[in-house]
C-alpha cells in the first residue's frame, strides 16, 4: 500500500518535560500547513488533507499535543497552554517548516493564536476554528470551575457524561472517544490555562491584529457568538458551517476542507498581487 503520509515519533525535552510526540506530515514543493487539534482530538482529524486535490503539493504537519493521542508526557501536571505553544515551536523545528498556513480547533485555534501572536513572521495565514478569542468561548473550559472535583478521573468522567448528552451536533460522536484520546492528568492544567488566556489574555486584540490574513470558522448552531459582525468588519473572513455545532471535521468535513482550501488559495493570491511570491517556504518581495 502506498503511504500518502509519513508518521513520525519525535523527542525532545520543553521545560524539563520529556515529549515523545507523535506526528503526521509529508513534503512537497508549495507552502505548508499546519494543523492544531482541539481538546479531546487527535492528529488524524487532518489526516483527510490526502484525499482533497485542492491540497495537492503542499506540505502538511499534524500532531497529537502532549496528553493526547499517541503522544507520551513524562509530567502531564505541566501542560497548558504556554506549553503547548513550546511544544509546536519544537514539532516545527523537526520538519524544518520555516513559514505556513495555520490551522487550529478549539484549543488548538487558542494555542495557534499565541503562537501566531508570538511569531508572526512565520504564518501565512490563520485559519481559526472556534478557537477562544473571548470568555464566551470557554463553554467546555470553563466546567473546570463551574464543577469542581479534586479527583482528575471524576471530574472527566462527569464531563464525558455532560458531553455525551450535549445538545450539539456531534457531542456524542465525541465524547464517545474522548476517554481514549485525552489522558485524564491533561485536563485541569490545560483548562484552566484556557479560562485565564480567555478571560485576561487580550485575545480578541491578538486575533485582530495578525497581520496577514484570518479566517473565523464556526458552526451554524454558534452563530449567536457576539463578536461575529464585529470581526468580520475588521476584515476577518467568517465561514459558517450548516448542520454543525463546534466540530466540523465530525459534522460537515467535505464543507471544512472546502472552506480551507479556498481560504487559503485566496491568501496566496493576495500575496501575489502584492508582489510577493511562495518559495521555500518564506515570503520574498
Amino acid at each position: 500500500m502506498q503511504k500518502e503520509f509519513v508518521r513520525s515519533i519525535f523527542s525532545f525535552n520543553v521545560e524539563n518535560v520529556d515529549l515523545d510526540v507523535s506526528a503526521i506530515h509529508r513534503g512537497g514543493e508549495l507552502s505548508p500547513i499546519v494543523f492544531l487539534h482541539g481538546f479531546g482530538s487527535t492528529k488524524e482529524d487532518y489526516t483527510d488533507i490526502v484525499r482533497y486535490t485542492a491540497f495537492a503539493g503542499h506540505p502538511f504537519l499534524a500532531y497529537d499535543a502532549p496528553g493526547f493521542g499517541e503522544t507520551h508526557c513524562s509530567d502531564l501536571s505541566q501542560l497548558s497552554i504556554p506549553f503547548l505553544v513550546e511544544t509546536a515551536l519544537a514539532v516545527l523545528e523537526c520538519v524544518k517548516f520555516e513559514r505556513f498556513h495555520l490551522v487550529g480547533h478549539s484549543m488548538g485555534g487558542l494555542t495557534a493564536l499565541m503562537l501566531a501572536h508570538k511569531y508572526p513572521d512565520r504564518v501565512l495565514s490563520f485559519v481559526n476554528i472556534e478557537g477562544n478569542i473571548a470568555p464566551e468561548d470557554c463553554f467546555l473550559s470553563r466546567q473546570i470551575i463551574d464543577y469542581p472535583q479534586d479527583d482528575a478521573k471524576q471530574f472527566f468522567d462527569d464531563f464525558i457524561e455532560r458531553t455525551r448528552h450535549a445538545p450539539a451536533y456531534s457531542s456524542a460522536l465525541y465524547a464517545a472517544s474522548l476517554r481514549y484520546k485525552v489522558r485524564a492528568g491533561a485536563v485541569r492544567g490545560i483548562f484552566q490555562s484556557m479560562v485565564d488566556l480567555s478571560d485576561n489574555g487580550d485575545l480578541m486584540n491578538k486575533f485582530l491584529n495578525l497581520p496577514y490574513p484570518k479566517m473565523f470558522m464556526y458552526g451554524e448552531q454558534n452563530a449567536s457568538l457576539s463578536y461575529l459582525s464585529n470581526i468580520q468588519a475588521q476584515g476577518v473572513r467568517l465561514a459558517e458551517i450548516p448542520d454543525c455545532g463546534h466540530f466540523p471535521m465530525y459534522s460537515n468535513p467535505p464543507l471544512m476542507w472546502k472552506e480551507i482550501a479556498d481560504f487559503q488559495a485566496s491568501a496566496e493570491a493576495e500575496a501575489t498581487k502584492k508582489g510577493m511570491r511562495f518559495d521555500d517556504n518564506l515570503y520574498h518581495v
